[in-house]
């Protein structure tokens, strides 16, 4: 599976901060959130969240709505040994 994020998805040689180009906040099925260039069609197993705007405002977001980093397999597998 393609993994989204600045460094390798959104080229980081194209994508210059001080710029206006648009980003999505994207999420996987693991509950994981990057970026995406706007412009671009996402990779398979990526979904957009519904946020959309520069690249700080969206990272702005995720630092917001991505309070655990566990993967959300991982999640699920410790609360069943908790029960």
């Amino acid at each position: 599976m393609t993994q989204p994020d600045f460094a390798n998805g959104a080229d980081a040689e194209e994508a210059r901060p001080d710029t206006d180009e648009e980003y999505l906040v994207v999420r996987n099925d693991e509950e994981q959130y990057s970026i995406w260039r706007a412009d671009r069609e996402l990779p398979a197993g990526w979904y957009p969240e519904g946020m959309r705007g520069g690249r700080q405002a969206c990272l702005d977001h995720i630092g917001v709505i991505w309070t655990d980093m566990r993967p959300l397999s991982l999640r699920r597998r410790l609360a069943g040994a908790d029960a």
